[in-house]
């Protein structure tokens, strides 16, 4: 295990071995919401498809939370990994949508899943995963965890204006979820790098229920809602996934043919094609499913790390590159060796 590789533009790159993932999990509600669904909003599916690349997504119906789901992908993962559940002696949860503004959302999931330990959640939106993942890393690698659960849950439907036709055909519900164990030497973070700019935070909120604007200060309606300036999200999550990709792989003496798989997350098929380009990374690497599940924005890495994994398309000393990035404005891109 290493660490202080070297520090780009402010946000440090770092390496964190010896960990290992030996299981994941994912889960989708069964609600199909096509773009032609949101016709009746105002939504014109062509343009949806043309500037997102999305073309249906899934909806948590009513009654599910962000817990249920979570519940359900972790119970996927542990089965996976085929550890008992009374080993698990960590649980962070990463998610913008969390079922109640107190209690976190993790005790919720400890309690359903019959697990004894600590839990807790982690708030970096869309880098949500990335987050709870190189958290639950530093104990796993310090030795005060042994088998760590990482779950990235969100029910964006809830959290977002339906009137508002520009956004909210962008976000999907999901969950997905993976088991952290020690590693060998040659296993883990090769190196990553999390960063966050609040300059940026009013491009991208939810500005009313929190200490700021609290609920009863005359909040008009729908105003607790997400609201996002998408033009300089996007010029900004094109240019960051290239950035903190290149140092992340100049970090971890990787070139970009190295990497077996790509699992950027999955906000909008343009972040992605200029990733590809700029990059010039081949498209059969990159890992997309937007145009079935949207933006599930916490879930996304780990709903397509698992659905990869159970294809067959991960092996033991393959090279993944995981980058998440949203609200905050915050990311976490990771080189990984499996």
């Amino acid at each position: 295990m290493s660490d202080g590789i070297a520090a780009v533009g402010g946000a440090p790159v770092r390496s964190l071995t010896g960990v290992q993932i030996v299981g994941t999990g994912s889960y989708l509600p069964d609600e199909v919401v096509t773009n032609a669904d949101l016709s009746s909003l105002g939504c014109d599916p062509e343009w949806i498809v043309q500037r997102t690349g999305i073309r249906e997504r899934r909806h948590a119906p009513q009654g599910m939370t962000t817990s249920d789901m979570a519940v359900a992908a972790a119970d996927r993962c542990l089965a996976a990994a085929k550890i008992p559940r009374q080993d698990v002696d960590l649980l962070v949860v990463g998610t913008l949508s969390p079922d109640r503004l107190l209690p976190a959302t993790a005790p919720a999931v400890q309690h359903r899943l019959g697990l004894n330990c600590g839990a807790f959640d982690i708030s970096a939106a869309c880098a949500g995963f990335t987050y709870a993942l190189a958290t639950a890393m530093q104990f796993v690698a310090a030795g005060t965890s042994r088998r760590a659960l990482v779950v990235g849950a969100d029910a964006n439907s809830r959290a977002i204006n339906p009137h508002d036709v520009k956004t909210y055909p962008l976000f999907g519900d999901g969950a997905g979820a993976v088991l952290l164990v020690p590693g060998s030497a040659e296993q883990g973070a090769l190196a990553y790098t999390l960063g966050a700019d609040g300059a940026g935070a009013d491009m991208l909120c939810r500005r009313v229920g929190g200490a700021e604007r609290p609920y009863h200060c005359g909040a008009e309606e729908g105003s607790w809602l997400l609201e996002m300036d998408g033009r300089p999200v996007f010029k900004w999550a094109v240019r960051l996934v290239e950035e903190s990709t290149r140092q992340v792989l100049d970090a971890a003496g990787l070139s970009t043919d190295q990497i077996d798989c790509w699992l950027l997350h999955q906000a909008n098929v343009r972040i992605l094609d200029a990733a590809i380009e700029a990059l010039e990374i081949e498209r059969e690497r990159v890992v997309m499913h937007m145009d079935r599940y949207g933006n599930t924005s916490a879930a996304s890495i780990a709903i397509a790390l698992d659905e990869t994994l159970r294809a067959g398309g991960i092996r033991r000393g393959d090279h993944l590159l995981m980058s998440g990035f949203g609200a905050g404005l915050a990311w976490g891109t990771l080189a990984w060796r499996w």
